[in-house]
């Protein structure tokens, strides 16, 4: 009985839901049918940034139909609490040269931009063959550099998520859907 307590705790905490599991699957698909249109067959490489965009990074690669590889980044400005740092930190970088590649960074959400600005520009300097950002969330109203991702799948309020690989101190990533997060 303590232990369903626990677990009723832990969920009420994001139980309001932002966006639905069906409408993450929805506008994931479209973004994989805007990726096929871009590339018309040419392969990419998608760069995840983790570990937030891992399970969208999974679900996109299913979606789109030009060949793919995956690569993965951790670049993170968020540490255990709800406020970016400010500071950007680049914890893992790519192992493979990008220079032959056209490359779709796929980020789970653009907040303050310093993280995409700094990875960005890391990459353009790598020479890829392209370069292109997916974002699944996109929360302008906490911009603090100029940052526009190529495409956003989600415009979202000043609003603490978690789901759907999003986290909040490692937790709630498995959700299926985009919670609100009450402290």
């Amino acid at each position: 009985m303590e232990k369903e307590k626990e677990i009723s705790q832990y969920y009420d905490k994001a139980k309001t839901v932002l966006i639905a599991e069906e409408e993450v699957k929805a506008a994931v698909k479209k973004a994989g049918e805007w990726i096929d249109g871009i590339y018309d067959g040419r392969p990419i490489l998608l760069v995840s940034i983790l570990k937030g965009a891992f399970v969208f990074l999974a679900d996109l690669c299913r979606a789109v139909r030009v060949p793919c590889e995956i690569g993965f980044m951790c670049a993170k400005s968020y540490y255990s609490g709800t406020q970016s740092s400010g500071v950007v930190q680049i914890t893992m970088d790519l192992s493979q040269d990008i220079s032959g590649y056209h490359v779709v960074i796929v980020e789970d959400i653009i907040d303050t931009g310093r993280t995409l600005n700094d990875v960005v520009k890391l990459l353009k300097a790598r020479k890829p063959l392209s370069l292109r950002v997916v974002t699944l969330l996109d929360k302008p109203s906490r911009r603090i550099v100029d940052f526009k991702a190529d495409y956003s799948l989600f415009t979202i309020p000043d609003e603490f998520v978690v789901g759907y690989g999003l986290d909040c101190a490692e937790q709630y990533r498995g959700l299926p859907y985009i919670g609100v997060f009450k402290e």
